[in-house]
């Protein structure tokens, strides 16, 4: 079980605890406000947990955030609390990735049920979303940032977010629930194997409360508007990357540790 109340605390959230379309709207757009999504630990070498008690202590109550297994599957288990009926699905994500291109099935997003099916993603860095998807829709979708839509073309669904006037993949899939010991090897993978980018690339993202994101990507800092425009920041050193990542996410670098990928400022 989940300490709800401490986690209701960590996302400031003080509304609704009833299983309605409105408090799962309001909890996506908290949690993705407060619970940053980032991949620290992975670039450290550090193993990702992804049992209920030991992603309730990094995400909640050590105030750290994480990438799709831990925030989607933390965030499972606070909606089966809660009383919603929730599946985990896989997905292949696609953002700035070329149709031609197949990436891995090492994404985990969620499928709610109420009186028509919805869509919820946590976890999907600077596109993770701040309002649940409409399953049966076709059409633009308004969520609490971006516009987005379901595509559907050749049994495959594409989940797409509105940039300016151009849509952009984010992922790929086909509804296939994702068990257990499906996350545990994809999470091992996405953590471990010496060609995944988490590996290599430090990523960090929170959505904004004036429908923008903030994302870390390497070195580069940016705050993007609701309508995709961007103001960029190269990061100049460690210690200023430390300084940011507690200004802008609320993160406390880990103790000791020196975040660095490919001798970033060697």
């Amino acid at each position: 079980m989940i300490d709800l109340d401490a986690y209701l605390a960590r996302i400031a959230y003080t509304g609704s605890r009833a299983p309605t379309l409105e408090t799962l709207h309001a909890l996506s757009e908290a949690h993705v406000r407060a619970i940053p999504f980032e991949n620290i630990d992975v670039v450290l070498g550090r193993p990702i947990d992804l049992e209920l008690p030991a992603l309730e202590q990094k995400l909640v109550h050590d105030r750290r955030g994480g990438y799709c297994f831990e925030q989607n599957t933390l965030f499972l288990a606070v909606l089966a609390q809660l009383g919603y009926r929730v599946r985990p699905l896989s997905a292949r994500v696609r953002y700035q990735r070329p149709r031609e291109f197949t990436p891995a099935r090492t994404h985990l997003f969620l499928r709610v049920e109420l009186d028509e099916s919805w869509l919820v993603d946590v976890g999907v860095g600077a596109m993770s979303l701040t309002s649940a998807l409409r399953l049966g829709s076709h059409d633009e979708q308004q969520t609490a940032h971006e516009p987005r839509r379901l595509l559907r073309e050749n049994a495959l669904i594409y989940h797409q977010v509105r940039l300016g006037d151009t849509w952009h993949d984010v992922n790929e899939f086909t509804l296939e629930e994702m068990p257990p010991i499906d996350r545990i090897v994809a999470n091992w993978y996405t953590s471990t194997h010496p060609q995944s980018h988490f590996k290599h690339r430090l990523l960090v993202a929170r959505a904004a409360s004036n429908g923008g994101r903030i994302t870390i990507a390497d070195r580069e800092l940016t705050h993007r508007a609701r309508d995709g425009a961007a103001i960029r920041h190269v990061i100049a050193s460690h210690d200023e990357l430390v300084a940011l990542l507690f200004e802008h996410f609320h993160i406390r670098a880990p103790a000791g540790a020196r975040i660095d990928w490919g001798n970033a400022w060697a």
